[in-house]
């Protein structure tokens, strides 16, 4: 387990003194920082078919970017290339482990936990970034530049890299193993590795307007809901046909904010919504029998702890929570009321010691519902 330190700062101080704010260097937030992957098993991890990955580098000075799986990596020589694997927490718990010390930030917020492997003089380009992100030294040192925001120019270095002008840095620092460096979304920045290096990047994002109404477009669409039609009774004449009225529009919009006004369909929307995986997950089903009731209830008398999937999105809404409503790789499931305690345990965490998981096995909706998740792979004994 990792423990973080926020150069002394308690998680509050710091969501109020740096969180979308400001970026600034956390020295040794892992004190005696030890990498839980080799630079190794990472490159095998990107020969994976289901993990998204690519390789970063230049020839003939101009930047080159390829996406795996990859077979080989002697093509690159040992200088000026980085590999980068996105959700590398979706397929080995103890890189997960690596972002339990930031849950004072909510999960819904959490994107993914991506690592890189940068030769000496490695990068990916000076670029901005649309999320928050905790970079964590690994082995090895890079060179970081931060500017501030503003309006700098984007431009493509490559179809599959989108890279910043040249900026005046506000941090320019070099990282060792432990450290962090915290940036905010909007602010350019440059790493690269002076030695060969690991990173990990622990990212928080939230969503665009047109991502969330063409989520809830499509909410609406699958449950057949909002299918009222807008009422213009006692409609004045027009004189100008081809116009569309002020006032006209202010019913148009109305008629849409009214679609959204219903409380109890938009915490549903954003209960699936939010719980979608954005990355695959290594999810392993059980066969067609799977466990029985009186397999789970011995496992649990044992004293196995169960695990949750890592990467599986499991959340549950403030106020729904008493009803029993659970949200699930983008799906609701409705529990009996009275379970909240155990819903909420099972969101909050992602492993449960059997004694807390064993008062609740009286209830046979939460046994099915247990079993149901278990074999689907969602949660699982890791020594069953």
């Amino acid at each position: 387990m990792y423990t973080l330190d926020l150069s002394g700062l308690t998680p509050q101080q710091f969501l109020d003194t740096y969180w979308q704010k400001k970026p600034t260097v956390i020295r040794q937030g892992f004190k005696g920082f030890q990498d839980p992957i080799s630079a190794d098993e990472l490159a095998g991890l990107a020969c994976e078919e289901l993990v998204e990955s690519r390789l970063v580098y230049k020839k003939a000075g101009e930047w080159q970017a390829e996406f795996g799986p990859f077979e080989s990596y002697e093509h690159l020589g040992e200088r000026e290339w980085s590999l980068v694997v996105q959700a590398v927490d979706h397929w080995l718990p103890q890189v997960a482990a690596l972002a339990e010390p930031f849950n004072f930030i909510p999960n819904w917020r959490k994107d993914d936990l991506m690592m890189s492997f940068a030769a000496s003089g490695g990068g990916v380009g000076p670029h901005i970034d649309l999320y928050d992100v905790f970079i964590i030294q690994g082995s090895g040192k890079r060179h970081w530049r931060v500017g501030d925001r503003g309006d700098h120019n984007e431009f493509a270095a490559h179809e599959a890299l989108l890279h910043v002008d040249e900026f005046e840095p506000i941090i320019d620092v070099e990282l060792t193993p432990g450290d962090i460096l915290y940036i905010p979304p909007g602010f350019p920045h440059d790493g690269k590795a002076l030695v060969a290096s690991l990173s990990y990047s622990v990212g928080f994002r939230t969503n665009s307007g047109y991502e969330l109404i063409e989520g809830l477009a499509d909410y609406l669409a699958e449950h057949n809901q909002a299918k009222t039609l807008m009422i213009d009774a006692g409609r004045l004449v027009s004189n100008h046909p081809g116009a569309i009225g002020s006032q006209d529009l202010k019913q148009i919009k109305q008629h849409l904010l009214n679609a959204m006004s219903d409380d109890e369909l938009f915490s549903r929307f954003a209960g699936e919504f939010l719980s979608q995986s954005k990355h695959d997950l290594d999810v392993a089903p059980m066969d067609e029998q799977g466990y029985s009731k009186e397999e789970l209830m011995a496992l649990l008398q044992q004293g196995v702890t169960l695990f949750r999937l890592d990467g599986l999105r499991c959340f549950y809404l403030e106020s729904s929570m008493m009803s029993g409503s659970i949200y699930v790789d983008g799906s609701e499931l409705k529990l009996p009321a009275g379970l909240q305690p155990i819903i909420q345990q099972m969101c909050d965490n992602r492993s449960l010691a059997a004694d807390v998981v064993l008062p609740w096995i009286e209830y046979p909706e939460y046994i099915s519902f247990l079993i149901e998740q278990i074999n689907q792979g969602h949660w699982y004994f890791a020594d069953a």
